[in-house]
């Protein structure tokens, strides 16, 4: 057999390296096309990936702290994550809400435990407010959505509506402690005063807790308080009941009348937490901690406890509890308007 020549060997080599890099430029091309393609569908880390902190705008021993520590175990749980609650009061809740609406990540690791005072009520009462309730936090879903009962110190001596308002037109000094300016609890004494022309006077405190303190130990004597909270004080008979101020009587309080039963027609106002996060979080995280709590509350063992503070498990749709937000913002703020409400 004839032995190919040197020329036939390097025209052999030079075609070989030919198609070689002619093979080589589409499969170049090939991989870094499966490399974007790879970095495109590499998904999001998913949520939650980290500790979740449960920021409450009020002091700790309040009906929103309670509500708060009530979830905390029940989200921890479903969400497989750490869940803090931290209190941050100040300011009728504005300093906790705006620590959330301005400071922290967008992220969804961050839940305000959100009120109708500073929701709802603050930015018609507050001639500066640090945050925009309406833009700068997303709602998430609606909690509760409570009455308030009118309560007095057994020192009083009084029983009923009309004897605290016999009682107040006397010209005795009596004063009504509340959570803070633009709370529930503020706003129903100063309605109270309006719609019956008398003179109580206003006794803010850093939330709840400490203003139910006071009560009890009779340094004031007239508050407005979120039924769950002084239940237990009514109970024992450390407070008197006079009346609810929903438009029905409540079921933990079943003897106990609605202002207008008790003499005040016309006379209801409400309140409602809920859970907002920052503005600009992603839907995805909304989407599960909406659905997070909505499980919770079909529970009926959860149910059963949370209905015992005085309220109904609510839940809903997130898109539900922001139309909450707007239309409170501006029936509240009518109230404020019509009563001359102003901060101390």
């Amino acid at each position: 057999m004839q032995q190919p020549t040197h020329g036939t060997r390097r025209d052999a080599i030079a075609k070989i390296k030919a198609a070689t890099a002619f093979t080589a430029i589409p499969l170049a091309f090939m991989a870094l096309g499966l490399a974007g393609q790879a970095s495109a569908q590499t998904p999001s880390p998913a949520f939650p990936s980290k500790t979740i902190r449960f920021v409450v705008p009020y002091p700790p021993g309040g009906p929103t702290d309670l509500m708060a520590r009530m979830l905390q175990p029940e989200l921890q749980q479903r969400l497989g994550v750490t869940v803090i609650v931290e209190n941050k009061s100040g300011a009728g809740g504005n300093l906790g809400s705006a620590e959330v609406a301005r400071q922290a990540p967008a992220d969804g690791h961050t839940l305000l435990l959100a009120a109708s005072g500073p929701m709802a009520v603050n930015s018609s009462l507050y001639k500066s407010m640090p945050f925009n309730p309406l833009k700068d936090l997303e709602p998430v879903v609606q909690l509760s959505a409570f009455p308030l009962v009118l309560e007095v110190h057994p020192s009083l001596g009084v029983k009923t509506v009309a004897e605290l308002l016999a009682l107040a037109k006397t010209g005795k000094t009596l004063s009504f402690a509340s959570a803070g300016n633009g709370t529930p609890q503020h706003l129903a004494g100063e309605l109270f005063n309006s719609m019956e022309q008398v003179k109580l006077g206003h006794v803010p405190y850093r939330g709840a807790g400490p203003a139910l303190n006071d009560l009890i130990g009779g340094q004031v004597g007239v508050m407005f308080d979120i039924v769950g909270s002084s239940l237990q004080h009514i109970q024992g008979g450390r407070l008197i009941p006079l009346a609810v101020t929903s438009a029905e009587r409540t079921k933990v309080l079943p003897d106990v009348p609605t202002m207008a039963q008790a003499g005040v027609p016309g006379y209801q106002i409400t309140g409602w937490h809920g859970i907002a996060v920052r503005a600009g979080t992603p839907p995805a995280a909304i989407d599960k901690l909406n659905a997070t709590v909505n499980a919770i509350f079909k529970d009926p063992a959860f149910r059963t406890r949370w209905e015992a503070i005085g309220t109904p498990a609510v839940g809903g749709t997130a898109a539900e509890f922001g139309a909450l937000i707007k239309s409170d913002s501006q029936r509240l703020g009518a109230l404020v308007r019509s009563t001359g409400v102003t901060l101390d």
